[in-house]
């Protein structure tokens, strides 16, 4: 015997359609795919080296955060900075102030 469906189940809408559907999760995707496009442009203007090192951070409509492990990764980074940013603008994706955090915790 199987068990009774959930209640509502018969509406259940894929992923896709519920954040299209959602102002707030839609945002939310949309803010996840512009950090993801500008993350692939920064690490291809990095030194691969360092770039293993470095993780995307925070974006709002103002800057966008890349966090290093380490003061040197971080100093290092910000030497990095103008790459960066040509390969952003390269890549037409609208400018945000470029911050550079160290990483805490894990």
């Amino acid at each position: 015997m199987s068990p009774p469906p959930c209640p509502g189940a018969d509406r259940t809408l894929p992923l896709a359609d519920a954040l299209a559907r959602s102002e707030p999760l839609g945002a939310l995707l949309r803010r996840l795919q512009d950090s993801q496009a500008r993350w692939a442009a920064a690490r291809d203007a990095l030194p691969p080296s360092l770039a293993a090192l470095v993780r995307p951070g925070p974006l709002d409509d103002e800057s966008w955060t890349l966090l290093a492990p380490s003061g040197a990764a971080a100093a290092k980074l910000r030497q990095c900075l103008p790459q960066v940013q040509a390969a952003l603008d390269a890549r037409g994706l609208p400018p945000r102030a470029l911050r550079v955090k160290v990483r805490t915790g894990g």
